[in-house]
């Protein structure tokens, strides 16, 4: 179920802690179960991709380790349990008002997310898009399922954040294990995600600015305790970036997620950025 990965699905918390309603007893209800529900549906599709690459998850150093690789559990307890979470994951919107765009949301990511393990995760550029697209569809989730309009730069922010996680992902994974576990890294070279890398950390720091200007400039928000913490949150976002590209292009190849998890300098970042948008954003 790879329940370490279940922190991507904070992403649905964004929009609504953003809008400083998140903690409106109907949205943050609404929020819990968005959440809970991309958990049983992210974990169904985890589920899947391990019983497809069983056998090259043999031979990864890493991958190895996991249930289904290592014989732990089988094929028709793994397809059981696949099929009952994403059944939970289904049934749980119907405890949100109005719950139509958010179904639309779910099914969407499990449309990308399937076609992507069973036939585009090897096609070159493509499966970039739509990794990034399930970062996106988490995002937009949390605004979807609380009736919450976004900004324009929250959407490019979340976007291209994501695109740039991704490259970062595949650029620390080409430097660390190469092609051989992941077919689809033949196709690029480190010139291509460099370029990448740098492309989508670029539109991210232009728009993130934007955004925190734009939010920080409007409504109550001219208010100057408000102002000034939501503009400094630019400065960590952009050593956090900074502190991901110099790792995904590091002769170790660290993926951002094990920035995210294990460097502590990136977690303070994360934690000062939060501190910023929460004081900002609540005071």
């Amino acid at each position: 179920m790879r329940i370490p990965q279940w922190v991507k699905n904070g992403l649905l918390v964004v929009a609504p802690g953003a809008s400083g309603t998140l903690f409106h007893r109907s949205v943050l209800a609404n929020t819990v179960v968005a959440f809970a529900a991309f958990c049983c549906l992210s974990s169904s599709v985890y589920i899947l991709n391990d019983l497809r690459d069983v056998e090259s998850d043999r031979t990864h150093p890493t991958k190895r380790y996991r249930a289904i690789a290592a014989g732990q559990l089988s094929r028709a307890r793994a397809l059981g349990a696949a099929a009952v979470l994403a059944t939970i994951a289904l049934l749980l919107p119907l405890l949100i008002n109005r719950p139509g765009g958010f179904y639309l949301i779910l099914v969407l990511y499990l449309v990308e997310t399937l076609s992507y393990v069973f036939w585009l995760k090897n096609t070159v550029i493509v499966e970039l898009g739509l990794v990034t697209s399930g970062f996106f569809l988490r995002s937009y989730g949390g605004a979807v399922a609380s009736h919450i309009p976004v900004s324009t730069w929250f959407l490019i922010v979340v976007t291209f954040g994501a695109l740039f996680l991704v490259v970062g992902k595949r650029s620390a994974e080409l430097r660390h294990v190469g092609a051989t576990n992941r077919a689809v890294l033949s196709e690029y070279t480190s010139e291509f995600l460099h370029s990448a890398l740098t492309m989508s950390a670029t539109v991210v720091v232009t728009a993130y600015c934007l955004w925190a200007i734009d939010t920080s400039s409007t409504g109550l928000s001219s208010i100057k305790h408000v102002v000034i913490p939501v503009r400094l949150s630019m400065v960590p976002v952009v050593l956090a970036i900074l502190f991901i590209m110099r790792g995904a292009e590091s002769s170790d190849g660290e993926s951002p997620e094990d920035l995210l998890l294990k460097n502590r300098t990136v977690q303070v970042l994360a934690v000062v950025w939060l501190a910023l948008i929460v004081g900002g954003t609540y005071a």
